[in-house]
């Protein structure tokens, strides 16, 4: 038996697991562990191998990448998950350039070179896939992350017609891929590199900083697919499984993203959804003008705890806060004087799948009271509270009730319908889609204005 090949399948297995386990709160932990065992072995499997002589160089490389990658997961905060995963993405798709580089300048240390001593027609193909969707990925994932991090504005950057330059460059871009597979030629590469680069640009900076979300999952699924084109070249079946998974898996987390949003993948690269705050406005004029109801923690206290169902909608605003704690603290109060307590999470909350779900196990909420979007928005109707904390965008009503609005036809949860809606801001300003929350101005609404953290620790103490 070959020893490589049966160690590599274990680490593919090791991979599958770590995805199944990361589908729920209640086996993600189990989930990492599969997935650094995965890794362990299959590093050191490859570091085994006969044709592995850089004995210093590599192990110097884990430790400078470990090191400062642990230095990184120590200070970032979740906030800034997104972005880390951005750059994180870019980091894969300049592998993937660097190895597709090595093995066209030393084919012959790669096995892929054909008696006359050219690389295969099909290693090329390989290599040209590889090269092009990992340019893109590193590029794209740069302007990505300088948009969530403020380095960027989040506004889309267009310019007349950039759509028919990108499709053109594409299209240049597959002629000189069939020009390298055809002759080999150095300038080929050379230009597919080039180009890519400058499509990762140009792809990514018209979108809007509302997309975000959408185009890191897409970008993760093109690292994806850089890293299982480079497995071909390398002959490495492990490389080609793992990028697949990652594919795969990229692509099903952006239809989600996307599904959550009511948008397609091609309306996010063509549109320029959430940039143009003048057309976020949709129909509503004057808004400033409305009268708001500002409460206090007293009266949010007074009316959380003379209720008998409450319904907490976190959002952004609550991690940036780091409220989670103080939120907990605030339901166990609740919960001790009877009050039913639930949490409802939106797909896309706080820019990421799953990010209120990781906030809300670290301060220990119970798995069993947190509820996705389809599961509990029917029961909006019955809760005497909503309380929405930090979220925004996706409890706008607009997104049902104004056709000229960005974000109509996207899936909100319908907190408009409890008895009570508490809602904890900072201020009036628009959500991230820079979209007006008419919500703001309903009779049922009482806005409590203040950070996230302090208002739920100043309840807690009006409860006690």
């Amino acid at each position: 038996m070959n020893i490589t090949a049966f160690a590599y399948l274990v680490a593919a297995v090791c991979f599958i697991m770590a995805l199944r386990g990361l589908s729920s709160p209640v086996t993600a932990r189990a989930g990492n562990m599969y997935g650094i065992g995965g890794m362990a072995l299959a590093v050191i499997t490859t570091l085994l191998q006969p044709q592995v002589h850089a004995f210093l160089t590599i192990p110097l490389a884990i430790v400078i990448g470990g090191g400062i990658g642990t230095v990184v997961a120590q200070r970032i905060k979740m906030t800034a998950l997104p972005q880390l995963v951005a750059a994180f993405h870019s980091l894969v798709g300049a592998a993937a350039v660097c190895v597709a580089c090595a093995a066209f300048l030393s084919p012959g240390e790669f096995g892929i070179t054909a008696p006359d001593g050219s690389i295969f027609a099909g290693s090329l193909v390989e290599m040209s896939l590889g090269v092009a969707i990992g340019a893109i990925t590193f590029t794209g994932s740069l302007v990505a992350f300088a948009k969530l991090q403020g380095l960027v504005t989040g506004k889309p950057l267009v310019f007349l017609y950039q759509h028919r330059l990108n499709a053109g460059l594409g299209i240049f871009l597959a002629v000189l891929i069939l020009w390298l597979v055809a002759s080999g030629s150095a300038m080929a590469f050379t230009l597919i590199v080039l180009l890519s680069l400058s499509l990762g640009l140009l792809l990514i900076l018209p979108i809007g900083g509302a997309d975000m979300p959408v185009v890191i999952s897409m970008l993760n699924s093109y690292s994806g697919w850089a890293a299982a084109g480079i497995g071909f070249t390398l002959h490495n079946n492990l490389l080609i499984i793992t990028g697949a998974l990652v594919g795969a898996s990229g692509a099903i987390l952006s239809y989600i993203m996307c599904k959550g949003m009511n948008r397609s993948i091609f309306n996010v690269i063509l549109g320029g959804f959430g940039g143009d705050a003048s057309a976020a406005s949709g129909g509503s004029t004057a808004a400033n003008d409305k009268p708001v109801k500002a409460g206090s923690a007293e009266d949010a206290a007074f009316i959380m705890k003379n209720a008998s169902s409450v319904i907490i909608v976190p959002g952004y605003g609550m991690a940036v806060a780091q409220a989670q704690h103080a939120l907990r603290e605030m339901a166990d109060h609740l919960k001790e004087n009877g009050v039913s307590v639930r949490y409802a999470i939106h797909p896309v909350a706080g820019r990421m799948p799953g990010h209120m779900n990781v906030l809300l196990a670290e301060a220990n909420v119970p798995y069993d009271e947190v509820f996705e979007l389809e599961e509990i928005n029917r029961d909006f109707a019955q809760a005497d509270v909503a309380f929405v904390i930090g979220a925004n965008d996706v409890t706008n009503p607009a997104a049902k009730t104004d056709p000229k609005s960005p974000i109509f036809g996207m899936p909100i949860l319908d907190v408009e319908n409890a008895r009570t809606v508490l809602f904890v801001k900072r201020s009036m300003a628009a959500g991230y889609a820079g979209v007006e929350n008419e919500l703001f101005y309903h009779d049922n609404t009482m806005m409590l204005f203040g950070d996230a953290k302090k208002m739920c620790e100043h309840i807690v103490k009006a409860m006690e």
